[in-house]
């Protein structure tokens, strides 16, 4: 697995690494039952710290992606699909703008502002 990290990006490394991964999955590069190096060999290939990985791994553990199995590691049990988890989080965002009293037009609007 070839994971690079930008390291001018402002996002945090641990959601790098997952997304990172996560596009490993989607593109076909690993697949249902394959296995994924140990967290501690993925720190060291990026020169990061293991638990940052492991925030990582178990981020997309949370989302179905990979399966955490003791004596086994870690398996990749579902495949990445970009549209129904941008759907996901597109809902998530919507509930806290109402919350906070955004319509879904306010929503579309402060988006399109980000272009």
């Amino acid at each position: 697995m070839l994971l690079t990290l930008d390291l001018s990006d402002a996002r945090p490394l641990h959601e790098q690494v997952a997304g990172a991964i996560r596009r490993a999955i989607s593109d076909g590069s690993y697949g249902p039952g394959d296995r994924l190096p140990s967290a501690r060999d993925l720190a060291d290939a990026l020169g990061i710290n293991a638990n940052t990985v492991l925030r990582a791994l178990r981020e997309l553990r949370d989302e179905g992606l990979l399966e955490f199995r003791r004596g086994r590691g870690v398996s990749v049990v579902g495949q990445a699909d970009g549209r129904a988890l941008l759907v996901q989080r597109a809902h998530e965002l919507l509930t806290e703008a109402r919350r906070y009293g955004y319509s879904r037009a306010d929503l579309i609007k402060i988006l399109e502002e980000l272009q």
